[in-house]
């Protein structure tokens, strides 16, 4: 395996980190009770604490380096490849898989996504090492066309999806699209040993199928996310399966502020 390329590291000057807030932010109101009242605590409290705020995808914190902010190869894959309102918001889980691929990387074995969308996990990662430098297979699989999971629904997921995702990669020869429902799309249809993957299906059940397949397949120091998993209401489910399941394999699931989980492979 050739030496990966890696993105340039950014330097840092020692003033004041930059904030993101983020006032329209789409995801507050699945979150908050009182939208407008939130926003106005949020502003009070800006005026009231140091630089490095974040106010975006249901996180509040202050007094951080903000570290994606500062990225600049980061800073030009997120944002050249919003897809949508929501792809702004969640800068930070975005951040999280794109520093995750820098460790993976190095690893043997491929790259998998479980819920791909609109693909734009998946081309942030890539484009954050650049397409011509990122040397693994990405393997996205989603229905894509249709949405399996009734109690959500994505703006998007309808007919003519999966015309629209093969061709945002049509540049990509590394991307490897596989539309069908999980986890019988798999079969013949995914690598025999993974460095990464990402889990968004929105479905403890489907989660859980996914990780019955693709688990094992995950090298020593490979690292898997959870998009969902630290997220609570109708996605606690996923969480209490997900638990379970690790436990049985002595494995222990990193809960992220983010909202994502975080598992590394052990031997």
């Amino acid at each position: 395996m050739k030496p990966p390329v890696l993105p340039p590291l950014s330097p840092v000057d020692g003033g004041e980190p930059p904030t993101f807030y983020m006032d329209d932010d789409p995801l507050l109101e699945s979150g908050a009770r009182d939208v407008v009242r939130v926003r106005e605590l949020v502003k009070e409290l800006q005026s009231l604490t140091a630089g490095g705020m974040h106010f975006a995808d249901n996180l509040i914190v202050w007094g951080r380096n903000m570290s994606a902010l500062s990225d600049v190869a980061f800073r030009k894959a997120w944002t050249s490849n919003c897809a949508a309102h929501s792809d702004v918001s969640i800068m930070w889980r975005r951040y999280i898989l794109c520093t995750t691929a820098y460790h993976c990387v190095h690893l043997e074995g491929d790259f998998v996504e479980a819920g791909t969308l609109n693909g734009t996990a998946i081309k942030t990662i890539i484009d954050y090492f650049g397409r011509e430098n990122f040397q693994k297979n990405f393997w996205g699989y989603d229905t894509f066309d249709y949405n399996p999971v009734k109690s959500h629904n994505f703006g998007g997921q309808k007919e003519g999806l999966l015309k629209k995702v093969l061709e945002r990669f049509v540049a990509y020869e590394q991307v490897k699209i596989i539309a069908g429902l999980l986890p019988e799309s798999l079969r013949g249809n995914s690598p025999e040993k993974i460095a990464f993957m990402h889990v968004d299906l929105n479905s403890a059940e489907y989660e859980v199928a996914v990780l019955d397949a693709l688990f094992d397949r995950l090298v020593a120091g490979g690292v898997l996310i959870l998009d969902d998993y630290e997220w609570s209401g109708p996605y606690r489910a996923q969480k209490i399966a997900e638990d379970a399941w690790f436990d049985r394999r002595g494995h222990r699931v990193i809960p992220l502020p983010t909202g994502q989980g975080m598992v590394i492979k052990h031997l």
